[in-house]
C-alpha cells in the first residue's frame, strides 16, 4: 500500500531534506555522478528556477517530511532548447517501490507542460530497473545509450537517455 503523500512545489524548508536524500545517492549509488554533496545555494538555485519550465516538487508524507522529490532544469544553455528540460527525481529508500515516484513524476511533467515546456529529458545510470520502469511507466521512450560515461566506486557507468513529448 503507498504511504499517504502530498505532492507539492519545494518551499525553502524542504531543502535540507532534499539535500540529505541527493546526498545519500551521492554516497551509495550512481544515480547520479555527483562525488560531493552541492552546497546549499545550488539547491536554492533549483528552488528559485530561472525559467517558466523550471520546477521543483517534493513529496511530503503526513509528519511534512520529504520522500522524494522532481525538478526540471535547463537541458543546455543554447536558446533554441528553451522548451526543453533535464528532469531527475529522487526517492528516499525507506520508501522506494511504494508508488511515490509514480505520483511525483506525472506531478512534475503537468506543471512542465502547464509552463509551455515541449519536451522532457531523462538520463538513468544503468543498472537501475527501478528507474527505467518509472520513467516507461510516465510515458518515457528510450531514445538512446552511451557506454562508459561516468565513472564512479571505481567502474564505468553506461547512461540510457530518456524522452516525453509534453505539447
Amino acid at each position: 500500500m503507498s504511504p499517504e503523500v502530498v505532492i507539492r512545489p519545494a518551499v525553502e524548508d524542504d531543502l535540507s531534506d532534499i539535500a540529505a536524500i541527493y546526498n545519500h545517492e551521492i554516497l551509495h549509488s550512481t544515480a547520479t555522478f555527483d562525488l560531493e554533496p552541492p552546497t546549499h545555494s545550488y539547491w536554492e538555485q533549483r528552488l528559485a528556477g530561472r525559467e517558466a519550465g523550471d520546477h521543483l516538487l517534493v513529496a511530503v508524507d503526513t509528519d511534512e517530511d520529504v520522500v522524494g522529490y522532481a525538478y526540471s532544469w535547463s537541458y543546455r544553455p543554447r536558446p533554441a532548447y528553451r522548451l526543453t528540460r533535464e528532469t531527475s527525481i529522487y526517492i528516499d529508500p525507506s520508501v522506494r517501490g511504494q508508488g511515490i515516484g509514480g505520483r511525483l513524476y506525472p506531478a512534475l511533467l503537468g506543471a512542465m507542460a502547464h509552463s509551455g515546456v515541449h519536451t522532457a529529458v531523462a538520463l538513468v545510470a544503468l543498472p537501475n530497473p527501478g528507474s527505467v520502469a518509472l520513467h516507461r511507466a510516465c510515458g518515457f521512450e528510450h531514445v538512446g545509450s552511451m557506454r562508459e560515461v561516468g565513472y564512479k566506486f571505481d567502474h564505468w557507468v553506461d547512461v540510457e537517455w530518456y524522452q516525453r513529448l509534453l505539447t
